[in-house]
Parts: C-alpha cells; sequence; structure tokens
C-alpha cells in the first residue's frame, strides 16, 4: 500500500483554508477517484494530470488511485489549483518522488497537459496563509510576483512540473522570488483642474478626512464626476494592512495586477445597468462585487435615481457593516466591504431644474416620483449632502488668473486630520458609535440646543443626528482644532438642510434633500 500527503490551500471568498490531499494507490483496475467535495473542475484534475505526469516523462501507475481532499466537509473549487499538489503526491505515492521532501511546502498551481504551470485566482490569500504557517509556497510563475510581496514570505515560482520535482530531488534549487521594486506612485487627476467649485471641494476634503459619504446633487456639467473622480488624491495612502486586504481581493477577483502599495485608494465607478451580481458579489462560486473590489477605497455609483432602487436597498447592509455575506446552498462567503460612498443625482428627471441656465421641463408629479426612487433610510447612510451649482461665466474667462487648491496640499491636510482621529480614539470618524461620539464630540449647551431645534424642526432622524456630529467632529479635525466650534456645528447642518444657515449661498435645499 502506498501513500503520500501534501498541503494545498483552497480558496473561500478572500480565505485561504489549508487542505491535505492524500493519495492512496491500491490493487484493482486502473481508476482514479477524487473525493472531498470536489466541483467540476476539479474532478476534472485527473484528465490534466495524467496528461502532464506522462509528458513530463514520469510513469502513470496503473493502479487504483484514490485521492482525498480534506477536509472532507469544505467544498473544492478553483479550478485546477490542485493540480500541481496532486500530481506530486500521486509520483510520492508511486516511489518516484521521496514523499519526505513535501515537509515544509504547499502546492498551488494549474497543469497544463505538457506539464507547464498555469497561473491561478487567489494566489496572494494562499500566500498569506502559507506565510503564516511557517511554510514556502511553491506555485507558477505568473503568481510569484503578487505573492512575493509578503514581508518574509518565502516564495519559489515554477514553470513546469519537471522544475518542481527537481526542486524536491535537490538537484537544481528553484531561486525564491524577490519582491518586486516600489512602482512609482501614479499620477491622479488633480482637484485643481476643477474651476470653481468652492464648497463642493470643502465637502471632499471633509469627507475625505472623516472616511465620510457624500452625495452631490447638480445639473449635467457641473463637474460632479470631475469632482468625484479626483477624490481618491485627496486621501491618505493605504496602511500595509489594507493594502493587503485590497491585494487579497484583486488576487481573487483575478486581476492581473494586484497594485502597489504607494498607489492610489481604489475608485470603482459600477454602471446603473449592472447587475446585483456584479455590485454585490455572487455566482456558484462567490466572486466579490463592486462593492468589495471598492474595500478601503471609494464607490461610484452616478445618476443614483436611476439606479434599480432594490439594487441601491443591497448597499444598506455593507455601508453599517463593512461586510457583505452571500449565502449558497453549500456555503456561506463574507467579504469585505468597507468603502466610502461619493454618489451624484440630477435635481430632476431632465436635470435642469434650478439651474438657471435651462428651463426645466418635468413636471412637479415627476420630480417627486424622481425623489422618492432613494428612501429615507439610504439618505440616511449619507453624511454629507451638497449641491453643485454650474458656475458663472467670468469663472471661464478668467481661468488663467484662478489659483485652484491642489489634491496634495489637500491630502496633506486630509492625512494630518486621520492621524489626529487614530491618536485621538483609533479609527476613523465614521466608524464611531453613538456613546463614542458623545465623548468624542462633546458639545456646548448652546451648540446642542441648536442641533436639537434644528432635529425637530427638519425632522432628522437618530442616525441623521449622529452623522451631523461626525461631520462637525470631521470639521475640527481637518482644521486641527481639539473643541467642536458653534462654527463647525452650523456647517454640519448646512450639510443636511439648507435653512441651517440661510446666510451662505449654495446650501442643501430640503426639497432636494429629504432627510425624513
Amino acid at each position: 500500500m502506498q501513500l503520500a500527503t501534501i498541503a494545498t490551500r483552497a480558496q473561500i471568498g478572500i480565505a485561504a483554508p489549508a487542505v491535505r490531499v492524500e493519495i492512496h494507490l491500491s490493487s484493482g483496475l486502473p481508476r482514479t477517484a477524487i473525493v472531498g467535495l470536489p466541483e467540476t473542475a476539479v474532478r476534472e484534475s485527473k484528465d490534466r494530470v495524467r496528461s502532464a505526469v506522462l509528458n513530463s516523462h514520469f510513469e502513470f501507475p496503473m493502479s487504483r488511485i484514490t485521492i482525498n481532499l480534506a477536509p472532507a466537509d469544505l467544498p473544492k473549487d478553483g479550478g485546477g489549483r490542485y493540480d500541481l499538489a496532486i500530481a506530486l503526491g500521486i509520483l510520492g505515492a508511486s516511489g518516484q518522488l521521496n514523499s519526505a521532501t513535501f515537509k515544509g511546502f504547499e502546492f498551488i498551481g494549474e497543469l497544463a497537459l505538457n506539464g507547464e504551470i498555469r497561473p491561478v485566482c487567489g494566489a496572494l490569500p494562499a500566500a498569506l496563509a502559507c506565510h503564516a504557517a511557517g511554510r514556502a509556497l511553491i506555485l507558477p510563475e505568473g503568481n510569484a510576483a503578487e505573492a512575493a510581496r509578503i514581508p518574509g514570505a518565502c516564495v519559489l515560482p515554477a514553470r513546469n512540473l519537471l522544475q518542481v520535482c527537481a526542486h524536491l530531488n535537490g538537484s537544481v534549487l528553484i531561486d525564491p522570488q524577490q519582491p518586486p521594486p516600489p512602482a512609482p506612485s501614479p499620477p491622479g487627476a488633480d482637484l485643481a483642474e476643477v474651476l470653481g467649485q468652492p464648497r463642493a471641494k470643502r465637502a471632499l476634503a471633509i469627507a475625505a478626512a472623516g472616511s465620510l459619504n457624500l452625495l452631490m446633487s447638480g445639473p449635467p456639467g457641473t463637474g460632479k464626476t470631475m469632482l468625484a473622480t479626483r477624490m481618491p488624491g485627496i486621501l491618505p495612502p493605504l496602511e500595509d494592512d489594507e493594502w493587503l486586504e485590497v491585494a487579497s481581493i484583486r488576487s481573487v477577483a483575478g486581476f492581473d495586477d494586484v497594485g502597489d502599495p504607494r498607489g492610489l485608494r481604489p475608485f470603482r465607478a459600477p454602471h446603473r445597468c449592472a447587475s446585483a451580481v456584479a455590485l454585490v458579489g455572487g455566482g456558484g462560486n462567490p466572486r466579490p462585487g463592486e462593492i468589495t473590489l471598492a474595500h478601503h477605497g471609494v464607490l461610484f455609483p452616478g445618476e443614483l435615481p436611476e439606479w434599480p432602487r432594490r439594487m441601491l436597498e443591497l448597499l444598506r447592509e455593507p455601508l453599517e457593516s463593512g461586510t457583505i455575506a452571500i449565502a449558497r446552498a453549500a456555503r456561506r462567503v463574507n467579504f469585505p466591504a468597507r468603502f466610502q460612498l461619493l454618489a451624484a443625482m440630477n435635481p430632476c428627471p431632465c436635470g435642469y431644474l434650478g439651474s438657471g441656465f435651462r428651463d426645466c421641463r418635468c413636471t412637479p408629479d415627476q420630480v417627486q416620483r424622481y425623489r422618492d426612487r432613494l428612501s429615507g433610510p439610504l439618505l440616511d447612510r449619507f453624511d454629507l449632502l451638497v449641491d453643485v451649482a454650474r458656475p458663472g461665466d467670468a469663472l471661464f474667462t478668467a481661468a488663467a488668473d484662478r489659483h485652484e487648491e491642489s489634491s496634495a496640499a489637500i491630502r496633506e491636510r486630509v492625512i494630518a486630520a486621520r492621524e489626529r482621529q487614530r491618536l485621538r480614539q483609533g479609527t476613523s470618524n465614521s466608524t464611531l458609535g453613538a456613546r463614542e461620539l458623545e465623548r468624542v464630540a462633546p458639545l456646548t449647551p448652546d451648540d446642542q440646543a441648536l442641533l436639537v431645534a434644528a432635529t425637530h424642526k427638519w425632522g432628522l432622524s437618530a442616525r441623521a443626528y449622529h452623522r451631523v456630529l461626525r461631520v462637525a467632529r470631521s470639521i475640527a479635525d481637518l482644521e486641527d482644532t481639539q473643541a467642536i466650534a458653534s462654527a463647525h456645528v452650523a456647517e454640519a447642518l448646512a450639510y443636511r438642510v439648507r435653512e441651517a444657515a440661510a446666510d451662505n449661498p449654495g446650501m442643501n435645499s430640503p426639497r432636494t434633500f429629504s432627510t425624513r
């Protein structure tokens, strides 16, 4: 009786649980059976492995071969990621390789019929788990660069099955993959390119400082999309643990490039025609959707009321919990989804209500139905609501003489504000609960009375009340003040209702943004 055991990794969401591949050769008619809840692509491994072994000039045993993928209750999918481990296990069980050499290694990779090793999805999470277990990982050359970014990880890139066998035999060793050199940070779009819109830029800076959600409303052509696409340029760089999560998500999703630690935060702008699976993730083997790809970054659904209401309501859970759960018959997968929601909308179906430069063609009923597509609970989850008006003609004629603050300058202030939050409470303002907000954002009796009066006058919910506090706290952090001043509370209220500060132009109209 011949038996061999070899270690590999499965893929469940962005996790990589350990899998033991057990190979047993016994007497009987030649037959290969794979057990342990294999999916179709995994069951097909036996045919790929047989051809790869023969074309690598090894003998394929003419025995009854039983391949067990343990644990048995864990569904095994992910295409051909188990091919390499199965092939090596067969060679070890048949005596063509010494099974003792498998100790200290893990193996992932899909085999071509000629023995070459093809890249697989989810190599980075597998490398992370392998490194945590104290083992070296042998994987395809196409996955080596992304896996080598893990500090201290031992990653061995292999081109084909024969090369792996030579390394295990000690005849020709594989050199560990070196981490790729840091890539220059790509220049992002600069906020200085947006002419005017000081109030919208101010709202962007506040949202970036507190990791808050922002909804912009305005006619077409006022720069809402331009403002949104420049949001990553004013956000702080990713921390090391944040980048590993973002890179793991991209690896699982099948992206060729997992990104660089020094790059910009993710920015995803799904189209309103996208399906629910594309937005939140799913499928037979659940894959991450747009909200997960925007993890630690920005999600920008343009023309928000044009989205199906069912799709918009799907955003409520991840906005509160920072995760999205996808349940299937055989499994339940949790994907991270802690993103900033940055959205845009027109004031009416035609887009020109109150624009001042073009007549609106919509009836009052049409306008009301259009705005009612956004439910109150969804609007409550926006911290800032801002109107984006059309710039005056004088702005364009004097554009060459104007000085607009650059994204780099705003980013420095945002980084300083985030650092104050980290030192004070260990997290961003967006994640603070009610009790924590009362501690870090105390108000004077006069400011408390103002906020309570505004809550009653405009029918703000308890959630909106606390979001006003978060905005006020973020404004104070952005201005490097320890205490929240009355001006901070008034400005925060101005991003919910217009009447909160009637002397300031450009305030949001309650007709446009209902917070009830």
